[in-house]
């Protein structure tokens, strides 16, 4: 059950990913054709407002189509439609001067030859799937000649359509964090929320409920608890707590060694902050998170942190062990996905959005598109570097899981 949760966690930091893609370029003049949590195929779709929205049977992601990505080039007939040409030999004459308008920049010339390409077409039988390539080519270069193609926009308009994605899950995350702090993850307080099953605390009897008074005879705050236990080196700690109004004194018991740190297996529970703390407390946390991010990415550079990256499987893994723990520790974990998701992305490195930002930034400054060869070599690259990171990561997966 809790691996259900887990996935349906990270679908929902996907489509709010996606929906900040969506809301902005549809709000910018840039109207989208498709919106899919999800790769395809589709395991359910439907059209509304000429939009398809769907979800996609391959759950490692999703994607807006926003029309007209790049500018058309001549290049772009061929592979839009150059297969169902090859069955279509009449239409070839149409589809030459189309090329040769999209390389001499005439769009209006070019929008007459897709209309005569259509009315051609509409003209002949063709096979159903020569058919369905041609309709959809035709439309793709539609798109890209539209008067509401991405390229054609405004280069604040194309970045903030890009940025929307990474930055709707940065805003996730911190509404998650804020709204923790504001509850059970404010101040910690010396009372026990929960003792883990098969962990010393529970051997020493622990429970949920006990305020913890001293740690071997000394007195203790909140913020002791943590430091004094982890910092025993696994010798025995006798806990002196306050159970129904009575000074309870448990059976000694040494910490274990838990992903490095000592811990008995309890958790405190915490007292909500005002809103402004909570939301002060949420952007330091993001902000300590993003530098060890950056820190690990660096150091893969030079061979180090190979084993701090996890592929869908570990995250999903990772979620699930938090779902078990409860809800809190389950949205604190979706918390830090989605700022991980949002850093990831903004990469500066094709397909990923900080590349496509990049791209538009230098397009503005040049003042003319750069051609879609050169986003397809430099995607080439970006790609290899994700699927790369991707691989590290199922393998670090699988080692742990095995």
């Amino acid at each position: 059950m809790t691996i259900f949760v887990a996935i349906v966690g990270l679908g929902v930091l996907i489509f709010v990913h996606e929906l900040g893609h969506f809301a902005v370029s549809l709000s910018l003049g840039m109207r989208p054709r498709r919106f899919y949590v999800g790769f395809p195929p589709a395991v359910w779709k439907t059209t509304k407002n000429g939009i398809e929205y769907g979800v996609g049977a391959i759950p490692l992601g999703g994607f807006v189509k926003i029309p007209g990505m790049h500018r058309p080039s001549p290049a772009d007939v061929d592979m839009g439609i150059g297969r169902a040409l090859g069955e279509a030999p009449a239409l070839q004459g149409t589809a030459s001067r189309l090329r040769g308008a999209l390389a001499d920049g005439d769009h209006d010339a070019a929008r007459d030859s897709l209309r005569v390409l259509r009315e051609l077409a509409d003209e002949r039988e063709l096979p159903s799937h020569a058919a369905a390539t041609l309709r959809k080519g035709l439309d793709d270069l539609d798109d890209g000649l539209g008067p509401n193609a991405y390229w054609r926009a405004a280069t604040w308009k194309r970045v903030a359509a890009i940025a929307a994605g990474p930055a709707a899950n940065i805003v996730l995350a911190l509404l998650l964090f804020t709204g923790l702090f504001m509850t059970s993850a404010g101040k910690a307080t010396t009372r026990v929320e929960a003792v883990s099953s098969g962990t010393p605390a529970a051997a020493a009897g622990l429970a949920a409920g006990d305020r913890i008074v001293s740690i071997d005879g000394a007195p203790v705050e909140p913020e002791d608890i943590s430091r004094l236990i982890s910092g025993s080196d696994g010798r025995m700690l006798t806990v002196v707590v306050l159970r129904d109004g009575q000074r309870v004194s448990l059976p000694p018991t040494s910490a274990r060694q838990i992903d490095g740190t000592y811990r008995l297996g309890f958790i405190l529970s915490g007292q909500g902050l005002p809103a402004n703390q909570a939301l002060g407390e949420s952007l330091g946390l993001s902000w300590r998170v993003t530098r060890d991010i950056g820190a690990s990415l660096g150091r893969l550079v030079t061979g180090d942190g190979r084993d701090q990256i996890s592929s869908p499987v570990g995250i999903v893994q990772g979620s699930s062990d938090a779902a078990k723990q409860g809800t809190e520790n389950f949205l604190f974990v979706l918390g830090l996905i989605s700022l991980s998701i949002a850093l990831l992305n903004l990469l500066p490195l094709l397909p990923l959005d900080g590349g496509h930002i990049v791209f538009a930034i230098a397009e503005g400054v040049r003042g003319r598109a750069v051609r879609r060869e050169v986003y397809e070599r430099v995607s080439v690259v970006g790609i290899g570097l994700v699927l790369l990171l991707f691989v590290i990561g199922l393998s670090n997966d699988i080692g742990r899981l095995s």
